[in-house]
């Protein structure tokens, strides 16, 4: 039995079945299965059971032909990531057959902020736009914008991969994985933008850390008032 299968339970009507033989292609990262099993806990721990049981009896993973297009577009892609999709496609107005979901997912260095998961579709769709919305951010044009020196400074050549928006769609904060990083950074870094003020800051050295950063803070964004 698989994870998922643990996960879910045996009636979950065979959804994790279904998606078996995509999940083979990538054996599930155990930092995955600790981050869901412990977000599953948190959820419980605040009254949350009932969400998180309509969650789980709606949602399925990404389709292979998706996986396959995000591994074209971004060839190192962590495996925990690609694990986490194929857990669940995207929680940011996601439409599972008739049903339509918003559901907080992740978190970041922000004390009790929560984040939403796009989509593989999303995440795709989205690949330019690091370059579009903070070039000049990145080339640091702007003396009261603090952008950490572990992201270089050429907007051209930067490589974002746009994982996440925070709980008002995006526009205070996003999430980002970085293939380009500066010499003091590290490929495969997570990047935290956050608005008002503005600012570019490396939360993790990679996406494995990025989650177990959250693991550690015990799910903070995840309480009575964020499930409400």
């Amino acid at each position: 039995m698989t994870f998922w299968n643990k996960l879910f339970g045996k009636g979950q009507n065979n959804k994790s079945e279904k998606n078996e033989e995509k999940k083979s292609l990538n054996e599930t990262n155990p930092i995955v299965e600790k981050y869901i099993s412990g977000l599953k806990n948190a959820y419980f721990q605040n009254n949350g059971q009932e969400e998180w049981k309509s969650f789980e009896q709606v949602i399925y993973g990404a389709k292979k032909d998706d996986i396959n297009k995000l591994n074209q577009v971004y060839p190192d892609v962590p495996n925990a990531l690609i694990n986490l999709l194929e857990y669940v496609d995207g929680t940011y107005w996601r439409k599972y057959a008739k049903e339509e979901i918003i559901f907080f997912l992740l978190g970041s260095d922000m004390h009790e902020y929560p984040y939403y998961l796009l989509s593989t579709k999303e995440i795709i769709k989205n690949q330019n736009q690091a370059k579009e919305y903070f070039s000049e951010y990145i080339e640091r044009k702007y003396d009261e914008v603090e952008v950490d020196e572990k992201l270089a400074d050429k907007a051209e050549s930067i490589k974002w991969l746009h994982f996440s928006d925070c709980m008002n769609n995006g526009g205070t904060s996003q999430l980002f994985i970085d293939f380009s990083p500066s010499e003091k950074g590290t490929k495969g870094q997570v990047v935290r933008y956050l608005h008002d003020p503005d600012e570019l800051k490396v939360i993790a050295d990679s996406f494995e850390e990025y989650l177990n950063m959250l693991i550690k803070k015990e799910f903070d964004f995840i309480n009575e008032e964020t499930i409400e």
